[in-house]
């Protein structure tokens, strides 16, 4: 369920050049591979569109596109041209849209010779399309910088992701084993209300549903998943413990895949039996679906799961969590759930075993734990609102070192340091409607989640620019 961002790279020239001399565009051909190329480095497909001057050209690119099924539309002006020949093509197709504003040339001083004009004047060619698009009311991101000699290429990359993510929001599917967990309101959102403003489908079974699936997992299957834990993972829960949370794990990833979700949330209080195959809170599988890209969040919170599976399916490193606990003295939040993380933000390798459960009827499960890994982080909350609006929320934060206490072993953990103080971060947090499950995307990508935020047209709102 993971791919890659797939980007389409569409070069903007003009008419008139080619009619004073056909032979000047071939000097682009160098710098528009090279642009491609950089893209492929940071992880992201191109699809190249030939040099397009005049509208039947931008149509038809914007069509191999469309056909291509690119997930971004990155402009690049590689000379002037007019905004009436691709403005069309641009506002009628529904991919999103980014102006890259980057020219062949890192300096244009006073001792450049003046015959370099012709191959770096691109840049107001950006602003006459940029206005146009803003008169269309055609929502768009820009990233400026010299292609080489900046981090342009890098942020163009991230759009993508952010790109890639909300195309998958919006495709999101969510099954909801159990019910809601009981006057957990901040994160209930009724299902027509989700399909309508965010194109979020959902269904809901009863664990008990899943029986059938889990009873055609094989025993040789069985045995391939717990030798592949153990090759990832630390394993120190007992055999059977394993075992049976493995069976129904993969009795959930079948039922998934059987029936196209790409999300599930888990009320564990309605696992509550003793008896196989569903005899467990399945801890271990909503942990290996989020490295898979599923998306997860806990108690049936199903805004929550779609959320986190787009997240993991555009920056891949991220994850379901929950505000547990201020340390005010160290100025850091706790963060933690009973038994669900995405392995793949893991600070190190994870550990496999058994937890003592004892708030259902159900047998202790085996679950993942580890602490995320240390640096930049993005803290993201989807807030329902008023009148079926709904508001994203993101917070630049710092992942801290894990706990050398040996209790914190058996414990899905991390700290992490807002900007400014803990009682600043928690008081505009919940001024603006924070609700208690969240997402935690590693790395500086507060760009990038804005760009989510818009192309899944939600309101954004960033902690700490301005009060609530």
């Amino acid at each position: 369920m993971m791919r890659a961002p797939r980007v389409g790279l569409l070069p903007l020239y003009i008419k008139l050049y080619d009619e004073i001399d056909a032979r000047i565009r071939e000097g682009f051909r160098g710098f528009l591979a090279e642009v491609a190329t950089l893209l492929r480095k940071e992880g992201v497909e191109v699809t190249e569109a030939p040099i397009c001057c005049v509208r039947g050209e931008f149509e038809k690119a914007v069509k191999g596109f469309e056909k291509a099924n690119v997930d971004l539309i990155a402009t690049l002006h590689i000379a002037y041209s007019p905004s009436g020949e691709s403005i069309d093509a641009l506002c009628e197709t529904e991919i999103p849209l980014l102006m890259l504003d980057t020219t062949m040339d890192y300096g244009f001083g006073q001792d450049v010779p003046s015959a370099r004009l012709l191959y770096d004047h691109g840049i107001h060619g950006v602003q006459d399309l940029a206005a146009m698009f803003r008169r269309r009311g055609r929502q768009f991101q820009i990233v400026a910088g010299h292609y080489k000699k900046s981090d342009v290429i890098k942020r163009a990359a991230e759009i993508a992701r952010a790109a890639l993510a909300a195309r998958s929001l919006r495709g999101t599917k969510v099954l909801r084993i159990g019910r809601p967990f009981a006057s957990m309101d901040d994160f209930a959102v009724a299902p027509a209300v989700l399909k309508r403003q965010l194109g979020i489908t959902m269904k809901q079974i009863a664990p008990e549903a899943l029986a059938p699936a889990a009873r055609a997992v094989s025993e040789k299957e069985i045995d391939a998943e717990v030798a592949a834990d153990r090759k990832l993972y630390r394993v120190y829960a007992p055999k059977e413990c394993h075992r049976r949370s493995v069976r129904l794990g993969l009795g959930i990833r079948r039922y998934l895949q059987g029936h196209g979700f790409s999300a599930f949330s888990a009320n564990f209080l309605d696992f509550n039996s003793k008896r196989d195959p569903v005899s467990v809170v399945p801890f271990l599988e909503a942990s290996k679906a989020m490295a898979r890209g599923v998306g997860y969040a806990g108690e049936g919170d199903v805004l929550t799961a779609a959320l986190t599976g787009a997240l993991i399916k555009g920056f891949r490193t991220a994850t379901f969590a929950e505000i547990f606990c201020p340390d005010w003295k160290g100025n850091s939040l706790f963060l933690s759930h009973m038994g669900e993380i995405n392995p793949l933000v893991a600070a190190a390798r994870p550990t496999l075993e058994e937890k003592q459960y004892s708030f259902s009827n159900a047998l202790n499960p085996a679950f993942l734990s580890c602490a995320p890994k240390e640096g930049p982080a993005v803290y993201v909350n989807l807030s329902p609102g008023p009148d079926e609006t709904f508001r994203l929320i993101a917070a630049p934060v710092t992942v801290m070192k894990d706990s050398r206490r040996a209790d914190y072993r058996g414990v899905v953990r991390g700290w992490m340091r807002p900007e400014g103080t803990v009682a600043e971060f928690l008081e505009e947090y919940s001024r603006l409607g924070g609700t208690h499950h969240s997402v935690l995307v590693l790395g500086a990508r507060m760009e990038a989640v804005e760009a989510f935020a818009a192309m899944s047209e939600v309101e954004f709102v960033a902690v700490g620019r301005g009060k609530a």
